[in-house]
């Protein structure tokens, strides 16, 4: 049975046109490809297209467009708004456009439109290889690199999209196209923050880095410590090399052997140090936070993928996340920071996290419209529950965790940590200026805004 508003013979004529599958309602398998990480969004699209080819995808865009069905894109689905789903509407999925070609010589990788950081970096590791991924292995390379590309590897290799060196990419009207520095250099521009508004993004190729050895040491303090704990490492980072990053964070004690019995299932900070580099040059440039008393650790060497994959979560959880990035973290943005800890809900999978900048990701090119760079801290509180009683109570508690440091805010967004949030939080993520410039872009490739699920750029 075709979907209301979809013949049969048009359906038909869909698949066949298809080398992927078209996938509806009353077909097996369709809950399990309709679901997407947040457990908060249950959309029912009237067929997903799961694309093997940008040809696929071309074929799924006009016959979205030909029947009037809102489009969706789906690369890791890891929206937290759910941007990758929609009611009764047409889902370009790109999960089996997976492939990951890396140029050991070249230091380059081309990445299917559809790969997850999984895919990206246990294809480079084999060559001692990386660059800039998410802090999930799990979520999507395009839609996190299109939308910036924040991750433990920032401080020294910049952010995702100062690597990126290509998009292959689907236009509205079904064209295939390239964008690179030579080939429409204007288009690559809006590419580098710009995320899902211009295209479908089939491909991109980014620029790789050595990366012989990685370390992380996971450093865990009672929840009570956190608001001494948070000024020796905002010390520590004050100084720090590009290599080293990671972030400070509360959650709830995990039920390792590592974890002592009266911190499992409780609040405790984390200090969480990240290294490109080995774990004696790790101990070295964080010894004064492994001298704090902390009261458990893991400090360990590890390849990178496997850091990657350390601190992801179940998908099908509740979750609610946004963000704050500030100019400062004086002592009193300490103390409002640390005290929003108290109401986090646990046990539970949330975290209330402050990233540090710097490095190699504030000396990125200015022109790209990610002016968020200068930041010094994000503050990112990121909620994520089982229960659907609690959805109240996550959401406050996230609006009241950015409420604490609005006073030391710069008033600009990286618009991969937030959901929707209204047109206003979607500028400050480029910034007036920019937004202006991308709405150039968008009327040139997208005038009747047909990807609008996203962090949406109106045309100009």
């Amino acid at each position: 049975m075709a979907p209301q508003g979809i013949s049969g013979p048009a359906l038909d004529g869909l698949r066949e046109a298809l080398a992927g599958e078209a996938v509806t309602p009353a077909d097996a398998g369709y809950d399990d490809a309709r679901t997407v990480f947040n457990g908060m969004i249950d959309r029912r699209p009237a067929v997903i297209v799961q694309c093997e080819s940008a040809a696929d995808v071309a074929t799924a865009i006009r016959f979205g467009r030909e029947h009037e069905l809102e489009l969706a894109v789906r690369g890791g689905g890891h929206s937290v708004a759910g941007l990758a789903a929609t009611d009764g509407g047409l889902v370009v999925d790109l999960r089996r456009m997976h492939a990951v070609s890396v140029d050991p010589e070249a230091r380059t990788a081309r990445v299917g439109g559809g790969a997850t950081m999984s895919h990206l970096d246990r294809a480079t590791q084999q060559f001692a290889l990386a660059t800039t991924g998410g802090r999930a292995s799990t979520t999507g390379v395009g839609g996190f690199t299109l939308g910036g590309g924040s991750g433990w590897l920032e401080r020294k290799f910049g952010l995702a999209c100062d690597n990126l060196l290509a998009v292959d990419l689907v236009t509205a009207d079904g064209a295939e196209i390239r964008a690179s520095e030579e080939e429409d250099p204007e288009l690559f521009w809006a590419l580098h923050g710009g995320g899902g508004n211009f295209g479908v993004a089939t491909s991109i190729t980014l620029k790789l880095h050595p990366l012989p050895a990685v370390s992380v040491a996971f450093l865990f303090f009672p929840a009570a410590r956190g608001a001494d704990v948070l000024p020796a490492y905002r010390e520590v980072l004050e100084s720090a090399p590009d290599e080293l990053g990671g972030g400070f964070i509360y959650l709830t004690g995990p039920p390792e052997e590592f974890m002592p019995e009266e911190l499992v299932g409780r609040a405790v900070c984390l200090v969480l140090v990240t290294y490109a580099g080995t774990e004696p040059a790790l101990r070295k440039a964080a010894a004064p936070l492994l001298g704090l008393g902390h009261a458990a650790e893991v400090v360990t060497e590890l390849p990178y993928a496997e850091l990657q994959c350390m601190i992801d979560d179940p998908p099908g959880l509740r979750n609610y996340w946004s963000a704050e990035y500030l100019r400062a973290l004086p002592d009193d943005a300490v103390d409002a920071f640390c005290a929003r800890a108290d109401s986090m809900i646990v046990p539970s999978n949330s975290q209330h996290i402050l990233f540090p900048m710097g490095g190699a990701l504030a000396r990125g090119d200015s022109r790209y419209p990610v002016p968020w760079r200068t930041a010094e801290w994000v503050s990112h509180p990121f909620a994520i529950w089982n229960s659907a009683a609690d959805d109240e109570r996550g959401r406050q508690w996230v609006r009241d965790a950015r409420q604490d440091v609005q006073p030391w805010s710069i008033g600009l967004v990286y618009l991969n940590f937030i959901g929707n949030e209204g047109a206003e939080r979607v500028v400050a993520g480029f910034g007036a200026e920019n937004y202006r410039r991308l709405a150039a872009v968008k009327a040139q490739y997208d005038p009747d805004n047909v990807f609008r699920l996203n962090h949406n750029i109106k045309p100009g």
